[in-house]
């Protein structure tokens, strides 16, 4: 009797390290998928002069996205700060020894090969918006329109293998990490999880970037679409 009972007193016990937690907040998970959005819609836009409106509008949109990340970054809860996640090249290197060994250590929070590609991410999406305005600017020749799609390219490798990296560390570690991203909710000890999901900022995240969505749609025909830029030009002359 005394057995059974220090069985189900150790059940009880390694219960709670198996709870889902909240570890993800909704700041991050809006900001993820915004991101998402915001690149692919861009990139397969980026040949189309019809659909230039669209990947002016979705390339400042991942400047403004980047720029909330950096804050969070820094401000945010507490798997969302860059000090839970960023680790030297030893501690990424280390990770992903474990990882071709199949036995990685795992992390509530990013690990530390996943920190890796989100900063490279966040990177290469700032290079993307800079050369992007400057050249639909103007400020520059053809050089730098090679420099924005080259970097666009090298974004949807980093994509790439960022997928590959959550495919493959959902399989090791039996946990499915992009439900995790839409849910927030890994599997961890009570003790690990957040407290709270800081939905008001999430909510005013999308509120902005839905706001400057319709402002760039309300401009865009007095801007004749943001299509193509007019020329000097084309503008009508005297001949006197």
């Amino acid at each position: 009797m005394n057995v059974l009972s220090a069985s189900r007193a150790e059940a009880s016990t390694d219960a709670p390290a198996s709870r889902r937690v909240l570890v993800w907040d909704a700041p991050v998970r809006v900001f993820h998928w915004l991101m998402v959005l915001s690149f692919a819609g861009a990139y397969f836009t980026a040949e189309s002069e019809r659909w230039r409106m669209l990947h002016v509008t979705l390339g400042y949109t991942m400047a403004g996205l980047v720029g909330f990340r950096i804050v969070w970054g820094l401000v945010g809860s507490r798997y969302a700060r860059f000090s839970s996640f960023v680790r030297g090249p030893a501690a990424v290197a280390r990770y992903l020894r474990a990882l071709l060994r199949g036995q990685p250590e795992h992390s509530t929070g990013h690990n530390p090969a996943g920190a890796v590609a989100i900063v490279a991410l966040l990177v290469t999406a700032l290079a993307i918006t800079a050369s992007g305005w400057a050249s639909f600017n103007q400020l520059g020749g053809e050089w730098l329109e090679e420099v924005h799609e080259t970097v666009a390219n090298l974004m949807l490798a980093i994509v790439g293998v960022h997928v590959a990296g959550v495919l493959l560390s959902s399989w090791i570690h039996g946990e499915n990490l992009v439900r995790a991203m839409v849910t927030g909710r890994k599997t961890a000890r009570p003790e690990e999880g957040l407290r709270s999901a800081w939905r008001s900022v999430a909510a005013m995240m999308l509120v902005a970037v839905l706001g400057f969505w319709w402002m760039q749609w309300q401009i865009a025909p007095a801007a004749g679409g943001l299509m193509d830029r007019p020329a000097a030009a084309s503008k009508p002359h005297d001949d006197d």
